[in-house]
């Protein structure tokens, strides 16, 4: 007998791909768009899995899910939502939801979920939970994602979490939300910079010292593992840390007991360890700067944090965040006009959301009225300000005039050799928003996507340079 599923979602177009495909995988599917019709159809019939939209016409598609997982505990629920937030993501898995997939999704990666689901069955919410106050964590670009979604399948496990981006990115954030969020929220957070201690000091940082055990020893002090006992333990630029102490780490790790310098006496410790580096670890390791089976200890769930540059769509958002966060520190309360916004999106962020963060807050101080405007960002970012081109300057016009000075094409290939030099960057571009996805690219470029299969191969591009599992199948 086929499955069956229960697909719940109040867009016609998706739900009819999303029926199709289904029904090729060989399910009984059956549809809703609201949830009243939802709840009607799970109090008549047994479902193996039900797929469900969150924003739905007459309420939110992830309220009752605690109570559906306790009337179909055999149900696995995939939920997807556009608001692609950090507080949906972990609303869903709060509620019990077997998967979450922002949208756009990959339509095979989400078949697969499915298969999965009805082969293993869902285990419910566990009982007396509550779901977890959610962290201001900002951003809905495609970039951070996947970052949200790592970060929901590590909350209800102890799981060690390896952070890895550049710095500035957020990855202290990261490790508190998972922290926060996590099953381990009652226990103390205790944050440790691998990079700010002394190398003679690290280990007594992180594991504490006995009086007397050297100069300056004049008391015992309890180290960050011990301070984290119950907890979770985040070290920060792991990468940073001395060869000695990487040894004593991995045997701490290892064992789950620690030693105090110039103890004997070893003690049990029970931590979650979550580690984030801005350095490339594995040329460290060829170099034997950083222990490879340590790496291998700390890399169990690697989370890659991209730079703000990979995900312009979220300065605006983090912009406006961080002006009010200026506020409520006692800053005065400005707003942004387009033109700031727009300088602000235009910058390369070096410093990432840390850099962003600092500048608002400038911003909030030097700005001369209430209003926060482009002649104020230009005063505050300075010689570093790399202000891109709008349609209507002649940016454009002079980047064409600088190739055809320097490239110089025969004679009857100059418009299509021209043509080629800027369509190829533009095509480049929008494969790289979409994740290779060339129903969106067309529809972004606003071409027909017979044109733009015709030029990519005419170009020869390839397109599975740009593909990544967070797009939605073409």
């Amino acid at each position: 007998m086929a499955s069956r599923i229960l697909l719940v979602e109040d867009d016609a177009a998706i739900a009819t791909v999303m029926e199709a495909a289904l029904a090729d995988e060989g399910y009984e599917v059956e549809r809703c768009d609201r949830v009243a019709e939802r709840d009607r159809r799970l109090a008549a019939g047994t479902y193996q899995a039900m797929l469900t939209d969150v924003v739905l016409a007459d309420g939110d598609g992830i309220d009752g899910l605690d109570v559906i997982a306790q009337t179909h505990p055999r149900m696995a629920v995939i939920v997807m939502s556009a608001q692609n937030t950090l507080d949906t993501a972990v609303r869903a898995a709060d509620a019990g939801a077997f998967e979450y997939f922002p949208k756009p999704f990959d339509l095979d990666e989400l078949l697969r979920a499915v298969r999965q689901a009805v082969e293993r069955g869902a285990e419910g919410p566990k009982a007396g939970e509550e779901p977890a106050a959610g962290l201001p964590m900002v951003g809905r670009s495609q970039a951070m994602q996947g970052v949200y979604r790592m970060i929901t399948r590590v909350l209800r496990n102890d799981l060690t979490v390896l952070i890895l981006g550049e710095s500035g990115t957020g990855k202290e954030l990261v490790a508190e939300a998972i922290h926060e969020l996590g099953h381990r929220k009652s226990g103390p957070f205790v944050a440790v910079n691998a990079g700010a201690i002394p190398g003679e000091l690290i280990e007594s940082e992180l594991f504490g010292h006995e009086k007397g055990a050297f100069t300056g020893a004049v008391s015992q002090a309890i180290g960050k593992f011990e301070q984290a006992n119950g907890g979770t333990l985040f070290l920060d630029e792991i990468g940073d840390m001395p060869p000695d102490a990487q040894t004593r780490l991995l045997r701490a790790l290892q064992s789950g007991r620690i030693r105090r310098v110039g103890g004997r006496q070893e003690i049990a410790v029970d931590v979650r360890i979550v580690a984030a580096t801005h350095r490339d670890l594995t040329p460290m390791i060829r170099e034997g700067r950083f222990r490879e089976d340590l790496y291998y200890r700390l890399n169990v769930v690697p989370i890659q944090l991209p730079p703000l540059r990979d995900r312009t769509e979220d300065v605006e958002p983090l912009a406006r965040h961080f002006l009010g966060l200026a506020a409520s520190e006692g800053l005065p309360r400005r707003t942004f006009d387009r033109s700031a916004i727009n300088l602000l999106k235009a910058h390369p962020w070096r410093g990432n959301v840390r850099e962003l963060r600092n500048t608002v807050f400038r911003l909030a101080l030097m700005a001369r009225d209430d209003r926060i405007d482009a002649q104020t960002v230009r005063e505050v970012i300075g010689d570093s300000l790399t202000e891109r081109p709008s349609a209507t300057d002649s940016g454009y016009a002079e980047a064409l005039r600088i190739w055809l000075a320097e490239t110089n094409p025969a004679d009857g290939a100059l418009y299509h050799a021209a043509l080629a030099a800027f369509e190829r960057p533009l095509f480049e571009y929008v494969l790289r928003r979409t994740g290779g996805n060339q129903v969106r690219a067309a529809r972004m470029l606003g071409i027909n996507r017979n044109t733009l299969r015709k030029r990519l191969f005419e170009l020869a591009i390839s397109v599975e340079e740009f593909a990544t599992h967070d797009r939605t199948r073409g």
